[in-house]
């Protein structure tokens, strides 16, 4: 990139930082819940010295304080093809394809987010981004209503795409365009009070779905929540009413394990919110909440197969009203997998960086096999960190979703996933996350050893 551009990672840190502030003032609770979070960071970090140290050597813990995922919703392609261009810009691409019409919510979804290694220690903003599935609603009446609804609005500012256009055509934004453009940025995901559609509109949406009825009736992809990771998530979802928020009923994922795997998420309740309908009608809309996360090791496709096995095993069970017992009767069930790092990589099942020891020498073979590979982290030659889960699990997804949606779960709306459809809308395939972990850790261990070879 020209010296004179912005880097992509510094505009993505801008602006996640300023959708934060912004978010705050709209959301006090999201203020509140921040504090709660680095309380409870603060105090992990000074009960284990072996984590603190572990998320310093390999650069986890300068992102911790500033890692955030937001989740917006979008109507038509043209939007998500739209929001997709603007993303880039931010040096985020369309990680995963997330299914949640299967689990009763009407729309399907991917992450956008940053997927270079220095890139994430950077600032690894993520934003979930749904597109309604429109061809869902079988009242056809009100689905071509909705769709004639949503091709009226303009969800990203004449500037904010003027600066896109100006980024594609020459390769990056001076200083004063990526300020202009994270500004203009942020409008696209602002709350709104006045709805663009009439009282009796947004009814009929609602009673299709409530999430219908906020895609629609509004004038852009509102941030339907911002998320703070946390290091223990159980004692987030603990402490929470004891600062006036209201969380729901159960954590999301896996269960709680000395090393935790993949995603696990709580939130606060939706918020009702006084709103306006375009007939001047006061009214309430009920969306935005507050999500809390905790981040553990990314798992291979085996470790995801076995995950997914145990999962779906849990789900057997009776249904938990409780966390206590949700968590359980998780752990129970979860005994099955592996809890220590060495015997989750040895097997295959997660993911990791390879890094090479300092001042260690060894004689290396012209091949390097899966023997010599643990010979040399038997050694000491080779150290390795867990790679940390950067992406979401659409059965959690939907949980947060439907749990802030009043529970509200449509049998109608379960069908096929649609991928291709998916990446025609948004005019790129998505990247395939395992994949992309897998190139990672090779990329980890070539360097590794090339530091290596270079001392022999």
């Amino acid at each position: 990139m020209d010296a004179a551009y912005v880097s992509a990672d510094d505009i993505r840190d801008h602006f996640s930082k300023a959708m934060s502030a912004m978010y705050q003032q709209e959301v006090p609770q999201y203020g509140t819940l921040l504090s709660l979070v680095e309380r409870v960071n603060r105090d992990v970090l000074a009960d284990d010295a072996d984590l603190a140290r572990s998320l310093e050597a390999s650069d986890e813990l300068a992102r911790l304080s500033v890692e955030r995922h937001g989740a917006i919703r979008v109507g038509l392609p043209e939007e998500l093809a739209l929001l997709r261009r603007m993303f880039a810009v931010m040096g985020m691409y369309p990680v995963g394809y997330y299914d949640l019409a299967a689990a009763g919510v009407p729309v399907h979804s991917t992450a956008f987010r940053p997927v270079d290694d220095d890139a994430l220690r950077r600032n690894p903003f993520r934003v979930f981004t749904s597109l309604l599935r429109l061809e869902l609603i079988e009242n056809a009446a009100l689905r071509e209503q909705a769709r004639e609804i949503l091709s009226h609005r303009e969800i990203v500012t004449p500037e904010a795409q003027a600066l896109i256009a100006r980024c594609e055509a020459q390769g990056g934004l001076n200083a004063a365009d990526a300020e202009a453009f994270v500004q203009a940025a942020l409008d696209t995901f602002r709350w709104h009070h006045d709805a663009t559609v009439d009282r009796a509109t947004y009814d009929r949406l609602h009673q299709e779905h409530r999430l219908i009825a906020d895609v629609v009736s509004f004038y852009g992809p509102h941030i339907n929540h911002l998320t703070p990771r946390t290091l223990d998530i159980d004692a987030v979802q603990q402490q929470m009413p004891s600062v006036g928020i209201d969380p729901k009923a159960v954590i999301e994922g896996p269960p709680r394990r000395r090393c935790p795997i993949l995603l696990r998420q709580t939130s606060f309740k939706a918020l009702e919110e006084t709103i306006t309908f375009a007939d001047s009608v006061a009214g309430h809309h009920t969306a935005r909440f507050g999500e809390i996360e905790q981040r553990g090791v990314a798992l291979t496709q085996k470790g995801r197969a076995l995950y997914d096995q145990l999962l779906a095993q849990s789900r057997q069970l009776p249904a938990a009203q409780d966390n206590a017992t949700h968590q359980a009767q998780l752990a129970e069930v979860f005994q099955a997998f592996p809890d220590d790092l060495e015997t989750l990589r040895r097997e295959g099942l997660a993911f990791f960086h390879y890094y090479a020891a300092p001042d260690v020498k060894v004689s290396l073979p012209e091949h390097i096999d899966a023997e010599t590979l643990e010979a040399l982290v038997d050694q000491g030659a080779l150290f390795c960190q867990p790679m940390i889960y950067e992406d979401f699990l659409p059965v959690s997804a939907a949980g947060i979703f439907q749990s802030n949606l009043g529970g509200e779960e449509r049998d109608e709306y379960a069908s096929q996933a649609n991928q291709a459809q998916f990446e025609h809308d948004l005019g790129a395939d998505v990247i395939d996350e395992i994949a992309l972990y897998a190139s990672r850790e090779q990329a980890s261990l070539d360097a590794a050893l090339a530091v290596l070879k270079g001392r022999c």
